[in-house]
């Protein structure tokens, strides 16, 4: 039988005035119809940083990291202040694509485009006008390099993204979405189907993009939560419990749910 837990939280992590933020939520509640799927997410992710969401199956992470590019526009009702740029990018009027532009995503699986390894990332710089071959060849190599792949790639780059790894795919996707040059990069377990050794190279490409973006990551794995993230927030249940800097949740967690979510007790 489950614990019952308490969902009095602790103190959400705050920042120095003098910290830049890159992006802020504000009583952030996630309807899936009836269903009160996020409570009340009160988060600021500094920039610059990796910060990691965990927590159990369930517990309303990706609906949480979904809504903060509006992948829940159509899905779900979601209320409260997604604060970008002291923009809220929750109200009606805002262009959700503009939004995207800035606020980038990687998804679980890797996805690209049936095209080569250069239509994968000028696809989109093409539909947003850009049509200089020079200035398309440079961001095409700029982000492969970004995204650790351009030295398994350059010289193929005309072959189908298809016929790439795995781990190869997830890095070209990452590539595509730095090729729009955004501000933030949210990404949803991205190495849930890689072999170890791609999560390696994968989290690695992480660590030197943190460099020019704010990387938000759901991930299950504790371990790499660990290793690549300066702040972690725990889900549980809809509900945002901790969030603390990532040595501190690891090495002293201020709940129980999170001491035995940590433990292994559940999830």
């Amino acid at each position: 039988m489950l614990k019952q837990y308490s969902f009095e939280k602790t103190a959400v992590q705050s920042f120095a005035d003098n910290v830049p933020l890159a992006l802020r939520t504000e009583n952030l509640q996630v309807f899936y119809g009836a269903n009160h799927a996020m409570h009340d997410a009160n988060l600021a992710f500094p920039k610059n940083q990796i910060t990691a969401l965990i927590g159990a199956s369930g517990s309303g992470k990706s609906t949480y990291l979904r809504s903060l590019n509006r992948m829940n526009d159509g899905i779900a009702t979601v209320t409260g202040k997604i604060w970008y740029h002291d923009v809220d990018i929750n109200e009606p009027d805002v262009n959700i694509y503009e939004i995207r532009r800035h606020i980038g995503m990687v998804f679980q699986r890797p996805n690209p485009f049936a095209k080569s390894i250069r239509e994968n990332i000028i696809y989109a710089l093409r539909a947003e006008g850009i049509k200089d071959k020079q200035v398309l060849a440079q961001r095409v190599e700029e982000s492969l390099k970004g995204a650790a792949l351009w030295d398994e790639v350059k010289d193929t780059l005309d072959k189908s993204a298809l016929a790439l790894s795995g781990g190869q795919q997830q890095r070209l996707c990452i590539a595509r979405s730095i090729a729009m040059q955004p501000d933030v990069l949210l990404l949803d377990e991205p190495c849930s189907a890689l072999d170890p050794i791609s999560t390696v190279k994968v989290e690695e490409t992480l660590a030197q993009l943190r460099e020019k973006y704010t990387i938000i990551i759901v991930t299950h794995n504790m371990q790499q939560a660990s290793r690549i993230s300066s702040q972690c927030a725990f889900f549980h249940l809809g509900h945002v419990m901790e969030y603390t800097p990532t040595a501190k949740m690891f090495s002293d967690p201020q709940i129980p749910v999170t001491q035995d979510y940590i433990s292994g007790s559940f999830g």
